[in-house]
């Protein structure tokens, strides 16, 4: 009798452990995703499906990334010897949302990978906002937002252009009306715009508008765009 006192008193303090694991205290506040398992329901430590989600979005990091020619650009006109310090010399960013609205709250850049991606030959930077209103999901998308100055380069609208075998070009217009089809390069992107470094000047002229069908040597009678190449 007294062994089987013994043995119900295990099972009792076994039964109380357990039933102090049915208490699951987040580590954090935030935001609790769908719940897959109902009251009641049966669960196990291998279960390969996660009983929720909980996010924790009081800030929120934006993962964005810069090619290489507006990474060097990024990195020269900000002081400091390093990109630690050139980390903490940076303005405020803005984060364009997927509606095209711009987020209330500014952003810090306080991440920069240590290597370019091979594939598309960019380097991911990250920015964080912050979100104490929560408007702002894990998984949202949208546009990070800031200055990077290109000294002497030409804006050209994107839709002027064409691309050949990975090179971008433009048909330029002489002082006799002809075109003909001339590379440019290409340091950026603003917009809708193009930054162009090499290729065309200030004062040149390009067709922005019914240049499909155009081939060198054509003679066009053209219309003037206003401000289709700006200095930047």
């Amino acid at each position: 009798a007294k062994a089987n006192v013994v043995q119900a008193r295990a099972a009792v303090a076994s039964a109380r452990i357990n039933l102090g694991y049915t208490m699951i205290k987040a580590p954090v506040s935030g935001y609790i995703g769908r719940l897959p398992k109902k009251e009641g329901s049966q669960i196990n430590p291998a279960d390969p499906e996660a009983m929720t989600t909980l996010s924790d979005v009081k800030q929120v990091f934006a993962y964005f990334s810069l090619g290489e020619n507006d990474f060097m650009s990024f990195k020269s006109q900000y002081q400091g010897n390093t990109i630690g310090d050139k980390l903490k010399t940076l303005p405020p960013v803005s984060l364009v949302l997927a509606d095209n609205s711009v987020y209330t709250e500014s952003g810090k850049i306080d991440m920069v990978d240590g290597q370019f991606d091979k594939t598309t030959g960019a380097i991911t930077l990250r920015a964080t906002f912050p979100n104490s209103k929560g408007l702002l999901r894990s998984g949202n998308t949208g546009k990070v937002r800031l200055s990077i100055n290109h000294a002497n380069s030409l804006v050209i609208p994107q839709n002027a252009t064409i691309e050949i075998q990975d090179k971008i070009f433009v048909f330029t217009v002489d002082s006799k009306n002809a075109i003909a089809r001339q590379p440019v390069t290409v340091i950026g992107k603003s917009g809708t715009d193009y930054l162009v470094s090499d290729g065309i000047k200030i004062g040149d002229r390009i067709v922005v508008k019914g240049f499909e069908s155009l081939s060198d040597g054509t003679v066009i009678i053209p219309q003037t765009a206003p401000k289709t190449v700006a200095k930047l």
